[in-house]
């Protein structure tokens, strides 16, 4: 039975910037462009409906001169010819001429009313006043009257294409409107995408050497000025841990006096170049180096003069040695030398003997003096005279003194294992 994981643990995604502003801003654009909209409509109605007003104000004026003498007569039929002269080119309806007395002299309707005239008026009867009452005058005294009710046959069209005109500038309004919206989005948005994608490479990486561009937007500018002066110092924290981190590691596997490896370091790459020897079934040699008389010189001529004679004789070591050989001070004045890969065993006498050639000639002291110090050297090769690094090394210091033994600032080569006879 898989349990349920209780809704109040399910985290929602949170909505990104970029959806937070458009959002915003389309809203913003929305009710800025209705808004306008419903304004310009409703001003544009009003002033729809005054002109209507107007219009028909001015149509009963016409008429009105039109019948005058035909009510000054009492001639019904130039009423009605005078009604429908001018109603027939005029958005008029009905129309209808009253004598002093109120009664009807001459009535003209226009006749259109099937379904489109119920429909118009339905859509656009609210714009049009229902009729029109308009006072009939002969020098100045009043003789009738004239009521026009108006018809809506031109108003619609009028009134569609108008707005079919408002939508289409509302809806260009609101395209610019989102557009420059997205452009201040982008404007906004960018930059602070670049930041936060500057941080997570930072954060992942450790690109302690990236920047983030500038921005257009000073504040935000501001900000990645001042990140960008953050990683700056982050930069220069990260090169100066490495480059303590390199010094301790230099000072860990290396020999202070003579820059050369040190034990654990020389140890550490015989052991692995023996494995990668075994593998590969080829050869390596250790080469184990004393002075013969380091003692009677840091004795006689000072400690700065026994350094003196070390710094030297690891010099003309390194300069005896193929690219990737190893020579490490083991302490006092004993040296190791680790060639790989090595070829033959004659490789490693040949060099030894080029050691020994090197070191004929005198050192100069700080103390103004001359002196010569050899050395002698034991010559061990794996897989020939061991199989292990404890064991070659053996095999070399035990060759080195019994060239010491025999004649020092000479060379030996250890001794081949004895095999093991079974009783």
């Amino acid at each position: 039975m898989s349990a349920s994981i209780p809704k109040k643990l399910v985290r929602k995604p949170r909505p990104t910037l970029d959806s937070v502003l458009r959002r915003a801003h389309l809203s913003v654009s929305l009710i800025a462009v209705l808004a306008a909209g419903l304004t310009l409509t409703a001003v544009a109605l009003l002033a729809l409906r005054v002109y209507s007003d107007q219009n028909l104000r001015l149509v009963a004026r016409s008429m009105s001169y039109t019948v005058e003498a035909a009510v000054v007569f009492g001639d019904p039929m130039a009423a009605r010819e005078a009604l429908a002269l001018i109603g027939v080119n005029e958005d008029i309806d009905r129309a209808q001429v009253n004598d002093k007395a109120g009664k009807v002299l001459a009535r003209w309707e226009r006749g259109e009313h099937g379904t489109r005239y119920y429909i118009e008026r339905a859509l656009t009867g609210w714009m049009l006043p229902d009729s029109l009452v308009f006072p009939i005058t002969h020098d100045e005294q009043a003789i009738g009257s004239i009521t026009l009710v108006p018809h809506s046959r031109s108003l619609l069209p009028f009134l569609l294409s108008g707005l079919s005109c408002l939508l289409a500038c509302l809806v260009l309004s609101l395209a610019v409107a989102v557009r420059l919206s997205r452009r201040m989005e982008t404007e906004i948005t960018s930059p602070l995408r670049h930041l936060a994608e500057t941080a997570h490479r930072v954060r992942r990486d450790r690109s302690f050497e990236l920047r983030v561009p500038p921005a257009n937007i000073a504040e935000l500018n501001q900000i990645n000025d001042d990140f960008n002066a953050l990683l700056d110092e982050l930069e220069a924290w990260q090169s100066h841990l490495q480059k303590e981190n390199a010094s301790l590691s230099h000072r860990a596997n290396h020999d202070s006096l003579t820059g050369l490896s040190n034990r654990a370091f020389m140890e550490a790459e015989l052991e692995r170049a023996i494995l990668e020897a075994r593998v590969g079934n080829g050869k390596v040699a250790v080469l184990f180096l004393d002075s013969d008389r380091f003692k009677y010189i840091n004795d006689t001529f000072g400690h700065a003069s026994g350094d003196r004679v070390l710094v030297t004789i690891a010099a003309r070591i390194k300069q005896q040695l193929r690219e990737g050989d190893l020579v490490a001070r083991l302490g006092g004045d004993e040296f190791a030398i680790l060639l790989k890969p090595l070829r033959n065993s004659s490789d490693a006498m040949h060099i030894a003997d080029n050691i020994i050639a090197a070191m004929a000639q005198a050192i100069e002291l700080p103390t103004g003096n001359s002196i010569v110090s050899s050395l002698t050297i034991g010559v061990a090769v794996f897989p020939d005279h061991a199989i292990d690094a404890v064991s070659l090394v053996g095999a070399a210091d035990e060759a080195m003194y019994r060239a010491k033994q025999a004649q020092r600032g000479t060379r030996q080569v250890a001794r081949l294992p004895q095999p093991h006879i079974h009783p």
